[in-house]
């Protein structure tokens, strides 16, 4: 049968779209040196799009990295009411994974403890957490992979920053708190929209979280409609909030914790992260669709925000 020219449209869009995901996992890992050679990585997964996609991208780098190393899927069966136990073995044996289900009846312990209408993440993910950290021990697992992405550690972020009062995000690879596990998150680079698409095109058989999934009202999910709504209004927003997690002024912040201010002495050596005090800032203006540039402003646009003066 001859392919119309609209699935042949369709096939290349998600061939790029592979080729995008493996780049950008591939990068956060070379980037971070999250996988190394003979690494034992236990893949967390939830049944969710994001560690389905996780597996399946980390699948196919496996076959064509230059280092060797394992991967096992992990998922912690929490006995939530109406879980479909059959689906996650069913899918791995298909694949051919080494994978490994770990049944603990975290479900009736949250739900007894937390009250009713009240958040439940909290809970479950520190007996989650707790429970894969010694799973990770058991399977002599070296690294512990989760499928957060950009999108995430941006939430994180402003999470922490609206309230708890930190400049402190999520990071793509840190060694665990009870200092026995490292925790990677090959997906650093990647963004939610990218990951949706491609659970559509590879038809994962989703598993929706009836525990915490049912939970409209929570902080993250509010956080979130607020990226979304930036991102819509205001494109490129999103790629340098993500970029400023990178490049980061400690001098230029208040924790005295992580700059001496207390000591600061002058050196007589131009230094162009000095203080700027007396120039007003100036930022690239932000790109505005489907409008006009002003004549004579071409390609040097820019928003000026004048200092503040006494009086």
């Amino acid at each position: 049968m001859v392919k119309n020219m609209n699935e042949m449209k369709i096939e290349r869009e998600d061939h790029k779209l592979e080729k995008r995901l493996c780049r950008e996992v591939g990068r956060a890992i070379i980037d971070f040196n999250m996988i190394e050679e003979g690494d034992k990585v236990m893949v967390c997964l939830s049944g969710g799009k994001d560690s389905y996609a996780m597996l399946d991208i980390l699948l196919k780098l496996q076959k064509r990295a230059p280092i060797n190393f394992e991967l096992i899927a992990v998922n912690l069966d929490q006995k939530q009411p109406g879980f479909p136990e059959h689906v996650l073995p069913d899918y791995l044996t298909k694949l051919g994974v080494p994978f490994h289900i770990e049944n603990q009846d975290t479900y009736s312990i949250v739900t007894r403890v937390i009250e009713e209408g009240k958040t439940m993440c909290s809970l479950c993910s520190r007996l989650r957490r707790g429970i894969l950290y010694r799973v990770a021990g058991e399977l002599g697992a070296t690294k512990i992979a989760l499928g957060h992405h950009r999108d995430d550690m941006l939430q994180t972020f402003f999470l922490n920053m609206f309230f708890a009062a930190k400049l402190k995000g999520m990071p793509p690879k840190l060694v665990s708190d009870d200092g026995k596990n490292i925790v990677i998150r090959p997906m650093a680079y990647t963004t939610e929209k990218d990951l949706t698409r491609w659970a559509e095109v590879q038809q994962f058989p989703i598993i929706p979280c009836t525990l915490c999934g049912s939970q409209e009202n929570l902080q993250r999910k509010q956080v979130g409609n607020m990226l979304r709504e930036w991102e819509k209004k205001h494109p490129g927003r999103i790629e340098n909030m993500f970029a400023a997690l990178q490049n980061i002024v400690p001098s230029h912040l208040m924790d005295s914790k992580r700059h001496d201010f207390k000591n600061i002495k002058t050196t007589g050596v131009a230094d162009e992260d000095g203080d700027k005090a007396f120039d007003a800032d100036e930022f690239p203006a932000p790109a505005l669709p489907d409008l006009p540039e002003l004549p004579g402003l071409a390609g040097r646009q820019v928003i000026n925000i004048q200092p503040l003066t006494a009086g």
